[in-house]
C-alpha cells in the first residue's frame, strides 16, 4: 500500500501538476494533506481520497495559509500512516515531516527545500510580503529551520526535481538526491506550419520573474512582445509598456497550444526552480531565450555539438536581453528537433522513472528488512 503527501491544495500551480500526475499513477492511494479547499480546486478532485489535518478546520486557512505557519509541522506529524508500505510525499513546505515507522519507505519528491525557511529575504521580496508578515513570520524561522532540518532525517530517499535542487538538498539537509525532472504534458502540444511576429510570454505576472526589465527591453527594440497571464503586477507592468507590448490576461488552457506554436521565440526572464511554461512552448517546437539560471540551465539546450533548443542570456538586464534576441534567429531553429527535446520530459517518462525508483528502492529496502529480521531470529 502507498500513500500520497501533498502541502496544501488550495491554488494550482506546478506542485499540483505533478501530483495529478502522481495521483494518476497510483490512483488508489489515499492522499494526505494540510488543507483542501474544494471550490478552488479541480472538480474532479472532488472524487479522490483526501485526508486533510486540522489546520483544514482553522478560520481563514483556505484563503490565508500563511497565517498557521508555525503550525504545519505540527499539523504533519499527527497523521497516522501505520499501514502502509510507501510514503511518497510530493514537498515544498513541511509534508516531508510526516512520521513513518520502520516498516515503511518514504521517498520525497522535493520540489525544493522550504523557501520561507531557507531563502526567506528571496522568498519575502518573490512574494511581495508585507512589513507586517515579515515581523510576525522572523521570530518563528530559528525553530522552523531545525524542525525542518530534523524532519529531513526521517526520509528515506529523495529526489530532486533539478540539479538546482539537488544542490540545495545537499547544502540544507545534507542528503544525496536522485533527480527527476517533472512531467510536461507534451502530447497537448505540436508545431505548427504557421509562425506569426510576436514573441511570448506565459506565466503569473509577479515581481520577482523580471517581466519589468523584459518589457523595457522589448520597448526600445520595438518588437511586438505578447505577455499572456495574470498576477499582481499586472497593472505596473501595463503602466510600463509601449505600444508593441499587448497582455491577454489569463489563456484558457484550449487556447494555449495554438499561441505558442505560433510564437517566433518563447521568453523567460525569471528564475525557477525548473519551470514548466519554457518546456511547453519547446513541445510545441518553439525555441526558448531565457535567463541563464535555475531549471532553464537544464531545459534549454545551447551547445553547438547539440540540436539548439533555444538561447540563454547571462544577466537580467535590458541590454543582455536585447543582445541575445537580436542576435539569435528563432526561424534557423528546426522545430522538430526541439519538440524531440521535449519528449524527454513527457508525463509518460516521468511516471516510469518514479515507479521504477520506487519498485527498485523498495526491492532493497525489503532485502535489507528481510535480513535484519532472520538475523535478529537466528
Amino acid at each position: 500500500m502507498i500513500a500520497l503527501i501533498h502541502d496544501w491544495l488550495n491554488q494550482r500551480g506546478g506542485a499540483e501538476d505533478v501530483l495529478e500526475a502522481l495521483v494518476a499513477l497510483y490512483p488508489d492511494a489515499p492522499l494526505y494533506t494540510a488543507l483542501y479547499d474544494r471550490a478552488r480546486m479541480p472538480a474532479h478532485w472532488r472524487e479522490w481520497d483526501i485526508r486533510t489535518g486540522f489546520i483544514d478546520r482553522l478560520p481563514l486557512a483556505q484563503r490565508k495559509p500563511q497565517l498557521y505557519f508555525p503550525l504545519y509541522p505540527h499539523n504533519f506529524e499527527q497523521f497516522d500512516l501505520r499501514g502502509y508500505d510507501v510514503v511518497l510525499s510530493n514537498k515544498s513546505g513541511f509534508c516531508h515531516g510526516v512520521i513513518t515507522g520502520p516498516e515503511t519507505m518514504h521517498v520525497c519528491y522535493c520540489l525544493t527545500p522550504t523557501r520561507y525557511v531557507w531563502r526567506y529575504h528571496q522568498y519575502a521580496e518573490r512574494e511581495n510580503l508585507g512589513r507586517a508578515t515579515r515581523l510576525a513570520l522572523a521570530p518563528f524561522l530559528t525553530n522552523l529551520r531545525m524542525w525542518d532540518r530534523l524532519a529531513a532525517d526521517r526520509v528515506d530517499h529523495f529526489i530532486a526535481i533539478s540539479d538546482e535542487v539537488r544542490r540545495r538538498i545537499a547544502k540544507v539537509y545534507r542528503r544525496e538526491s536522485t533527480i527527476i525532472y517533472p512531467p510536461v504534458d507534451v502530447g497537448r502540444f505540436e508545431p505548427s506550419s504557421r509562425i506569426d511576429d510576436y514573441y511570448l510570454f506565459v506565466g503569473r505576472l509577479v515581481p520577482y520573474r523580471r517581466l519589468d526589465v523584459l518589457i523595457e527591453a522589448f520597448n526600445k527594440m520595438g518588437r511586438p512582445l505578447v505577455i499572456a497571464g495574470s498576477g499582481r503586477d499586472r497593472e505596473r507592468l501595463e503602466a510600463l509598456a509601449g505600444p508593441t507590448v499587448k497582455f491577454l490576461g489569463f489563456v484558457p488552457d484550449a487556447d494555449l497550444p495554438d499561441l505558442l506554436a505560433r510564437c517566433r521565440a518563447f521568453v523567460w526572464p525569471g528564475e525557477e526552480d525548473f519551470g514548466i511554461s519554457p518546456l511547453q512552448a519547446s513541445a510545441a517546437g518553439r525555441p526558448v531565450i531565457a535567463y541563464a539560471a535555475g531549471g532553464t540551465l537544464e531545459t534549454v539546450i545551447t551547445a553547438p555539438n547539440q540540436p539548439v533548443t533555444g538561447a540563454l542570456f547571462t544577466e537580467q538586464s535590458v541590454a543582455a536581453i536585447i543582445t541575445t534576441v537580436e542576435s539569435f534567429d528563432p526561424l534557423s531553429v528546426d522545430p522538430a528537433a526541439v519538440r524531440r527535446h521535449a519528449e524527454q520530459f513527457d508525463i509518460a517518462v516521468f511516471k516510469r522513472r518514479i515507479d521504477d525508483f520506487i519498485a527498485r528502492k523498495y526491492e532493497e529496502w525489503n532485502s535489507v528488512n528481510s535480513g535484519q529480521s532472520s538475523a535478529a531470529a537466528g
